[in-house]
Order: structure tokens, then C-alpha cells, then sequence
């Protein structure tokens, strides 16, 4: 190829659209280079919703959601559940989950352009409307209009619309060009035709994690990662992050961690995007694969037992992180066990249907339905009750911690506990679905610019989106990798097209 872009940039989801947005409000030239086809693309970015963000009041937050939907039950509802988001609140958030590992510098970052970053999402017709699926809990009361399919499908079509974008299909990036002083110059792609050159002025990764790679999954994950089921796309190899490696860029972030959450157990390993996409595959997509009953439940292994506190904290502040545990079990599987009192209080999304399990009036009959061990899980279930107080009577709330926890146990249920002791019980059979990798590159926060490991910026690439570390360990709070996505997206791709053009 002998075009010469301002910007190259490699991926086409959230964050890469972000990207190439901040890029053409500079006025540069930009190429996009999608690994999918046309009919797959788009990214794990068009499986999600949310966006987690600080807003200080609710003119801020009304000022970014569509007109429409501010009926008068609605401004009550966020006035009573969440008038203010406070930058503090946020940082809390992603601190709390990760232990403190985050880096402050990344967060700092993350957090205070989170507002500018969706004000500026909402001038490019991104709206924002109430959570119109079960409540999502602490900071999630909202989420983009249409989900992550129309994000994207919107991002594409303005994209389309501009002459000064090429975005080119089914083209994998293969190799970081460089010259003699080692700034990046362009990549080598791989499509139908062959290899390529493509040259530009800066390039911005943002070509996700390698969660859809099993031989780095086995690396870096470790034991039983490499057969894991992947909950996204599959075009999430890590190629990105080994083409920055390759030419000395610093690793950063939790490389051994990820979000990994607990799926029906009947979902595919791997499935195309465009199947996903289907009318009638809608049990395959994201959301109808995830069992997220698990607060108001127990979870109990093939053996019977116990082996995780279902409830540290909200479904929100949890949900990233329950994957891995149940990968953990003996046939990387688990139950979430219910009974009639989780369905009376209306806890079970509508997602649950046609779920993977089974239904028994006692719970000796489920046992064997679910082909473990009867006595242990009846001993199970009989020691969590009898470690439930007795006085709960409010239906738990999705939105905050109710402090209702076991004692006695190992391990509690801190918060939810509910007895299960009235027919009929169910059983639903979960696995872990891995979303995306926390594993990534380091990146100098406010401009994005990818960092050498001797020390020191690599001229010409910028990166933003999975493939940057340093924000998440262990877990993550719900809505907040599309968030840093766009963060970090808008930032790299301002950066980058000053960086090409001399401003």
C-alpha cells in the first residue's frame, strides 16, 4: 500500500472508535485496521452496555441521557438511588475490587476525565438511558442507548461518512515498523492479498487483550485457562500486545488475572459474532449467557460444597471475578442452588430461561438430578442455614450491601443471606466465561503514549482500550472497561494525530 495515514489505528471497538474520533477532530487522515470481518466487527465492545462514570449532580447526568426517557419516575428513581457520583466514589470503586493494586496515576486519569470523556461520547450521538434490565447496582443506573451494538453501529456510520477514514476488513496487523531512530512509522498487515506495509505518522493500538489466544491464555492465566470458554469475540489474540512487546514496550498491569464471570454451562466455546448475532441466538450473546443469581444464592462444587463467599459485596462489585473461582472446582463447574423465596422476591433475572439445570421439590432429589453427592450437599445446605440469622425481612436490594450475613462458616456469605429450606429447589449449572485479560502495555496516562521498558516513550505509538494495564487486577467494577476504553481511546487518539501532524 502506498497510502501515507496521519494515523493508523489497529482495532475497531470502543476504544479504537474513540480513538480515530479524537484523531478526526484534530483533522487527521486515519486508516482503521479491523482483524474481523465487516460482518463480525466491532469487537467484545458490542456485547456490552454500561459505562461507569463521576457526575456531581443530576443536570450533569440528565444533560447525557435522552431527552424521552427522563419521565418523572425516572428523575425520582436516580434521585433517590444516586444523585451524585463523586470522582471519590469512583476511585473507591475500582480501588476496593483491585485491593489497591491499581495504579494511581492510570486511575487519577480514568477518573477525572470519566465526565469530559462521556460529554464528549454524547456530542458525537451517543446517548445515555435508564438500565432497562434488572438493576446493575451501585454506579450502573444508566447505560448507552441501544447497548454496545448501537454504540458501535453508530461509531461505524460516522466513520463511513467521513472520506478522510479507511477502515479495512479482514486485515490482521502483524508487525510495529520503525525507523532508524525508533519511532513507529506503520505496521505490516496480513489480508487475502498478502502482506503489506502501511505507513503513517503514529500508530494507536487498541486491538484488545488475548483472552481468545490459549497458548498465552496457558502462559500467563495458567492451569485449565487454555480450554476456558470464551464469553466475546474470538479475534482477540493478543496481537497488539506482541507486536508492542516485540519491539521493547514495558509490560504492565495483573498479566495472570482477568474478567472471567460465571456462564450457563451450555454455551459454546468459541462463537462468531455475527452468529451471536441472530435472532435467534440470543441465549449465545453475552448477557444471555450470564448467571448472575448468585448473591441471593449458594454455590456449591461437584463435591457438594461450598467454596466462595457468594456475597463479599454487590453483583456489581463481584461478578468479574466469580469466573475464576468456579474454573477452580473439580470439572471447572459449579451450581447456584435457589429456592421458592429467591423466585417469590423476584431475584431471578428473565435470562434465566431455558437455563442449564435442573428443578426438584427437596433437595435430595435435586441432588441426584444434579448427579453429586446427596448426603454432602444436604449437610451443605443445612450448615449454611443453620448460620443464616432469622430476622431477615426486606427483600435484598440489588444496589447496595445489606450487611445480612452468616456466621459461624467457612466460608460466609457477608451479605443476602436467605435461608433455603422452601421448595421447589433449582440447581443452575454455571462454568466460567472469560470476557477479557487485565494483562496489558504501559502507557504515560495523559497523553497514552506506549512506554519502553528502558524507560522511556516509544515515539509514534499510543494505545488505549484491554490492551493497556495498570486499572484492573483480580476484578473490576461493572461498566468500567468501556469506560477506560473511551478514556483512554479519546486521549491516544489526540495524542497521537498531534504527535503525526507537529501541533
Amino acid at each position: 500500500m502506498t497510502d501515507n495515514y496521519d494515523v493508523i489505528v489497529i482495532g475497531a471497538g470502543n476504544a479504537a472508535m474513540s480513538a480515530a474520533h479524537a484523531a478526526l477532530d484534530n483533522g487527521a487522515r486515519v486508516c482503521i485496521v479491523e482483524k474481523a470481518p465487516r460482518e463480525d466487527r466491532g469487537g467484545n465492545s458490542m456485547f456490552t452496555g454500561h459505562m461507569r462514570f463521576a457526575y456531581e449532580n443530576l443536570d450533569e447526568l440528565f444533560a447525557v441521557m435522552r431527552p424521552d426517557t427522563l419521565t418523572d419516575e425516572v428523575r425520582q428513581r436516580f434521585a433517590e438511588r444516586l444523585p451524585r457520583k463523586s470522582q471519590d466514589s469512583l476511585w473507591d470503586d475500582i480501588m476496593d475490587v483491585t485491593e489497591g493494586l491499581t495504579d494511581p496515576d492510570m486511575l487519577k486519569v480514568h477518573v477525572e476525565e470519566s465526565y469530559n470523556t462521556i460529554a464528549w461520547l454524547h456530542s458525537k450521538g451517543h446517548n445515555f438511558a435508564p438500565s432497562g434490565d434488572a438493576p446493575t447496582g451501585d454506579g450502573n443506573l444508566t447505560r448507552i442507548d441501544g447497548g454496545g451494538e448501537a454504540l458501535q453501529e453508530r461509531n461505524f456510520a460516522y466513520m463511513e461518512d467521513h472520506a478522510e477514514v479507511t477502515i479495512l476488513y479482514g486485515t490482521a496487523a502483524t508487525k510495529l515498523l520503525q525507523d532508524n531512530t525508533g519511532r513507529v512509522t506503520g505496521v505490516q498487515v496480513f489480508s487475502e492479498t498478502g502482506f503489506q506495509e502501511i505507513t503513517g505518522g503514529a500508530v494507536v493500538l487498541a486491538a484488545g487483550g488475548f483472552e481468545a489466544n490459549a497458548e498465552m491464555r496457558a502462559r500467563y492465566l495458567g492451569k485449565n485457562w487454555d480450554s476456558v470458554h470464551i464469553r466475546g469475540v474470538h479475534y482477540n489474540t493478543g496481537d497488539g500486545l506482541r507486536m508492542a512487546l516485540e519491539i521493547g514496550a514495558q509490560p504492565f498491569g495483573g498479566w495472570s488475572s482477568a474478567h472471567a464471570a460465571p456462564v450457563d454451562f451450555g454455551i459454546p466455546t468459541s462463537t462468531s459474532l455475527s452468529a451471536k448475532r441472530r435472532p435467534d441466538a440470543k441465549w449465545m450473546r453475552t448477557s444471555g449467557q450470564s448467571r448472575y443469581v448468585y448473591p441471593y444464592a449458594i454455590m456449591v462444587n461437584m463435591e457438594g460444597k461450598r467454596f466462595i463467599d457468594e456475597a463479599k459485596s454487590t453483583r456489581d462489585q463481584t461478578y468479574a471475578s466469580i469466573g475464576r473461582a468456579v474454573l477452580d472446582q473439580p470439572g471447572g463447574t459449579a451450581f447456584q442452588i435457589i429456592d421458592a423465596k429467591v423466585r417469590e422476591k423476584d431475584l431471578v433475572p428473565p435470562r434465566y430461561e431455558g437455563a442449564s439445570g435442573c428443578k426438584a421439590d427437596t433437595l435430595e432429589k435435586l441432588a441426584e438430578k444434579m448427579d453429586i453427592d446427596v448426603e454432602a450437599f444436604v449437610a451443605t445446605v443445612a450448615e449454611y442455614n443453620a448460620a443464616v440469622p432469622t430476622d431477615r425481612q426486606a427483600v435484598p436490594s440489588a444496589y447496595a450491601v445489606d450487611g445480612v450475613g452468616t456466621t459461624g462458616i467457612t466460608p460466609p456469605k457477608s451479605n443476602y443471606a436467605m435461608t433455603i429450606d422452601q421448595g421447589p429447589f433449582e440447581a443452575f449449572q454455571v462454568r466460567c466465561g472469560l470476557t477479557f485479560t487485565f494483562g496489558g502495555l504501559r502507557i504515560e496516562p495523559e497523553s497514552a503514549q506506549v512506554q519502553h521498558v528502558a524507560g522511556r516513550p516509544i515515539p509514534g505509538l499510543f494505545a488505549a482500550g484491554e490492551l493497556v494495564g495498570g486499572l484492573f487486577y483480580w476484578n473490576y467494577p461493572s461498566g468500567s472497561g468501556l469506560m477506560a476504553g473511551a478514556t483512554f481511546g479519546r486521549i491516544a487518539g489526540d495524542s497521537a494525530s498531534k504527535f503525526a501532524t507537529g501541533r
